[in-house]
């Protein structure tokens, strides 16, 4: 058995894996779909084990294909990192250089990071922010950003996670709107209330 499989047959493993068909992934990854077709091949008889089944919905991962996810995520996570060093330049002395792509919240974006990236950018003059703001969580897998500032952990075991810090979040109401319904006290009062909010995906703040 083989298992000197190459980062490209894990690479359109994951492509299929997360799109579902050979069409699909070779769409996304730029590659035809015989050669994602012969990748998937490969890394098969590499690993001596079907990493697909076909069904009415496509690709259908086997539970020996779901085993490999996270290390194929550890793998594309450290590809990534190799190709954002090696594509990065070198500001004065020695300085570091280059764009980092940051996804946030429209909430987030507007109130919080502002300035947090001023005194980042005081501080480091040659790195260029390219701000993303989505009330959609972007997948840094997939290289849609390099840094991702959430209200929720992400699940993918590639990733590094950090706590920023509290935010702290306020309620307001108008002196006609109290004086009609009076001032809440605790928590459960407000359950008698009008809120107006976000949605109740909690990523969304």
């Amino acid at each position: 058995m083989d298992r000197t499989a190459t980062w490209d047959l894990y690479r359109s493993f994951l492509g299929v894996l997360r799109f579902g068909s050979l069409s699909a992934a070779a769409r996304e990854l730029g590659l035809t779909q015989p050669t994602l077709g012969r990748h998937v091949d490969a890394l098969e008889a590499s690993l001596g084990t079907s990493l697909f089944a076909r069904s009415r919905h496509g690709l259908a991962p086997t539970p020996a294909a779901l085993a490999l996810v996270p290390h194929a995520e550890a793998m594309e996570a450290a590809a990534l990192a190799l190709l954002r060093a090696a594509s990065g330049e070198a500001g004065e002395a020695g300085e570091p250089a280059g764009a980092v792509r940051v996804t946030a919240s429209n909430f987030i974006g507007a109130e919080v990071l502002p300035a947090m990236l001023t005194e980042f950018r005081e501080r480091h003059g040659a790195i260029a922010i390219e701000l993303l703001l989505s009330d959609r969580n972007q997948d840094l897998s997939r290289r849609d950003a390099d840094i991702a500032v959430r209200m929720v952990r992400p699940t993918q075991k590639a990733l590094i996670a950090r706590r920023l810090g509290p935010v702290r979040i306020g309620l307001y109401a108008h002196r006609r709107y109290l004086a009609r319904r009076a001032m809440p006290r605790s928590v459960e009062d407000l359950n008698a209330h009008d809120i107006i909010g976000f949605d109740r995906d909690a990523s969304a703040i």
